[in-house]
């Protein structure tokens, strides 16, 4: 093989890489759920109302469908912010029967009530909820009322001693449980999900968003 075959060999094999790398990049990107366009890294969330399910979209769509009166999707907003002065005492805290230091809570208005949720290895969990206890911490914290249903919720870190609370998107708490299942290990979590989910609240702290692969983490 002379000189200018070797060389022609090597174009053709960075070609056939390259073209190999271009389709790999194309099949792990997410496409729109609603029109099947593909997705930047970071995009808006739709949640589709029944059953209260996120739904990666477009901006076009988010657009389109999210701002529709009486529709079966609302647009997740993108900002939240930390609740500074925000009054949760540890004993309301055990009325709430939260079975770990991690929660959120959202109204759910095709359900027409209340979700607490907690993530765990197996993602996100229900939990039973005690309304009285509830009525009470929203008694100590009119901005509670103003959480929009569905697409807005309480985020409530008490883990290792920290009295955190955010207003958040819905689509940052499953973030979050996403870092968690993704990265919990045995019954512990073990080093790499702890030293994770301290990121994730430093991030949220900062009044970063938390990526969804959890890339920040």
């Amino acid at each position: 093989m002379n000189t200018r075959d070797v060389n022609a060999h090597a174009t053709a094999q960075r070609g056939w890489v390259a073209a190999i790398r271009t389709l790999t990049r194309q099949a792990a990107t997410t496409p729109c759920e609603l029109c099947g366009e593909p997705l930047d890294a970071v995009h808006p969330h739709l949640v589709e109302l029944e059953p209260h399910a996120l739904r990666c979209c477009c901006r076009a769509c988010a657009l389109l469908f999210g701002n529709q009166q009486n529709a079966r999707y609302r647009r997740v907003p993108e900002h939240g912010s930390r609740l500074d002065g925000f009054r949760l005492s540890d004993e309301l805290w055990d009325a709430l029967a939260i079975p770990i230091g991690i929660a959120f809570f959202y109204r759910d208005s095709a359900a027409q009530r209340l979700i607490a949720m907690y993530p765990g290895a197996a993602g996100a969990m229900q939990s039973s909820l005690d309304l009285g206890a509830w009525d009470c911490l929203v008694a100590d914290n009119p901005v509670l009322e103003t959480l929009e249903p569905d697409v807005e919720a309480l985020l409530v870190n008490r883990v290792e001693g920290a009295r955190e609370h955010f207003r958040v998107p819905i689509d940052q708490c499953y973030a979050l449980t996403g870092v968690i299942r993704a990265r919990w290990r045995g019954l512990s979590g073990g080093v790499d999900a702890w030293r994770a989910i301290h990121a994730c609240f430093a991030a949220l702290n900062a009044g970063e968003r938390l990526s969804e692969g959890g890339a920040n983490a």
